[in-house]
C-alpha cells in the first residue's frame, strides 16, 4: 500500500481522495489550512486528515516524510514552494497546475532529483497534451496541432455564458498570463484572450480563444517538427468579450483578489457540466496531406455511488492515473515527466484514465481516423 500526502481538500481535492482510497491500494492523508473544509470529508480507515500550512516549509517537510508522492490540488502561487520541499524530502512530486512560470522552477527541481517531478497532471495541462502527442505520433510528419479544451455549464443562464466548475484564481490566472504557441515553426508567445475562432461541434455554437498553460510542455517537445501548435479555451460566444471587458477596459486584471470575489459572489457553481475535448492534427502520411481529429465530451455521474461533475472526473481522473502509472513502473522514477511521456494506451487502460473513455451514450465520442 503506497501512502500518499494530498495537499488540498477542496472539491478536486475531494474526488481525487475518494478515488484512491475506493482503490484499496492507496493510504491518503489529505492536508489543507482549513479545518472546516477537513470536515467535509468522510471519515474512512484509508483517510488521514491534518491541519497543514503549505506555506511553512518545515510543516510540508514534516508532512512528506515517508510518503510515496504528495499530490498538490493547491493554487497555483503555492506550487514552487510544495515542489520544493518533495526535492528536499525525495518524494515523488504531482500537480495540478497550468502557470507556466511554475512549471518551470519545478523542472529546475527536477534536475539530478531522486524522485520523480510530474507538473501538469489535469485535463489542460494533462490528459490534452497525452492525446495530442499520440494522434501526431501517427505522422511522418507534422503540420498542424490544435488543442481546444472548454469546461462548460450545459444549461448557460447568465450574461457571461458560463459558471465556475473549477478553480476561480486559474481561470482567471489562465486569462492573464503569455500564451506559448508555435506559429510559421518559431516558438513565441501570443496573448491571452485573443486570435478568438467560432466552431460548431453537435450542433451547438462555441467561441475559443487563446489562454496560458493548457498546452503544457507540449510546445517544448514538438519544436522544430511543426509549422503551427496552439492551444485555445473553448467557451460560448459573448464570453470572451465580457472577460476583456472586467479584465481590460474595468483594470480588474491587476486587482485578481477583487475579481476573484466578484466573481464567486456573482457566478455559482454547478454540477451540471460539460467537459469538451478537441484535438485536430493536420501532417502527412504515406506522401498525402492528412488530418486526424479526436473529439470528446464528458459529463458528471455518478461513481461508487457519488455525484462528481466533468472537471472534477477529469482533472481528478488524470492525476490518479499518472500516480498510479508511477507507482507500477510505467513512467521514469526520477527527474522530469512530461505529460506526453505519459503512454495514451497505458493512460487510457489505466482504472482511473478509464474515466476518460468515451461512451457510445453521449452525443459526442472519440473519432480517430484509420
Amino acid at each position: 500500500m503506497r501512502d500518499i500526502l494530498l495537499l488540498g481538500g477542496g472539491k478536486i481535492g475531494e474526488t481525487i481522495c475518494d478515488l484512491l482510497k475506493g482503490t484499496g491500494d492507496y493510504r491518503v492523508t489529505v492536508a489543507d489550512r482549513s479545518a472546516d473544509a477537513l470536515e467535509w470529508l468522510p471519515d474512512h480507515p484509508r483517510v488521514e486528515k491534518r491541519v497543514l500550512d503549505a506555506t511553512d516549509p518545515a510543516d510540508l517537510t514534516a508532512a512528506m516524510q515517508g510518503k510515496f508522492a504528495v499530490l498538490s490540488a493547491l493554487p497555483y502561487h503555492l506550487t514552487v514552494g510544495v515542489a520544493e520541499a518533495a526535492r528536499a524530502t525525495g518524494t515523488h512530486y504531482l500537480d495540478l497546475t497550468e502557470d507556466v512560470a511554475s512549471t518551470r522552477r519545478v523542472k529546475d527541481l527536477a534536475a539530478d532529483a531522486p524522485c520523480a517531478f510530474i507538473p501538469q497532471c489535469g485535463l489542460a495541462p494533462g490528459f490534452i497534451s497525452i492525446i495530442a502527442n499520440d494522434v501526431a505520433s501517427r505522422f511522418e510528419a507534422l503540420d498542424t496541432v490544435r488543442m481546444r479544451v472548454g469546461a462548460l455549464p450545459k444549461y448557460p443562464s447568465n450574461a457571461l455564458n458560463y459558471n465556475l466548475t473549477w478553480s476561480t484564481e486559474g481561470v482567471i490566472n489562465e486569462y492573464l498570463e503569455p500564451c506559448e504557441a508555435i506559429v510559421e515553426g518559431r516558438l513565441i508567445n501570443v496573448p491571452p484572450l485573443e486570435e478568438r475562432e467560432e466552431f460548431s461541434l453537435d450542433g451547438v455554437l462555441y467561441e475559443a480563444f487563446n489562454t496560458s498553460g493548457g498546452l503544457g510542455t507540449l510546445c517544448e517537445t514538438l519544436a522544430g517538427r511543426v509549422r503551427t501548435l496552439n492551444y485555445r479555451s473553448v467557451r460560448y460566444p459573448g464570453h470572451r468579450d465580457l472577460m476583456k471587458a472586467l479584465l481590460h477596459d474595468l483594470r480588474l486584471g491587476s486587482r485578481r483578489e477583487l475579481l476573484k470575489d466578484i466573481l464567486e459572489q456573482s457566478i455559482p457553481a454547478t454540477l451540471q457540466d460539460v467537459v469538451l475535448i478537441f484535438v485536430t492534427v493536420t501532417g502527412t502520411k504515406r506522401g498525402r496531406l492528412l488530418q486526424e481529429t479526436y473529439a470528446n465530451k464528458i459529463y458528471g455521474r455518478e461513481i461508487d455511488g457519488k455525484f462528481y461533475n466533468g472537471i472534477q472526473i477529469t482533472t481528478a481522473s488524470g492525476i490518479c492515473a499518472v500516480v498510479d502509472l508511477l507507482a507500477t513502473g510505467k513512467l521514469p522514477q526520477r527527474g522530469f515527466v512530461k505529460q506526453e511521456d505519459v503512454s495514451y494506451a497505458d493512460f487510457i487502460a489505466n482504472r482511473f484514465g478509464r474515466n476518460y473513455a468515451p461512451s457510445e451514450n453521449t452525443p459526442s465520442s472519440m473519432n480517430r481516423a484509420a
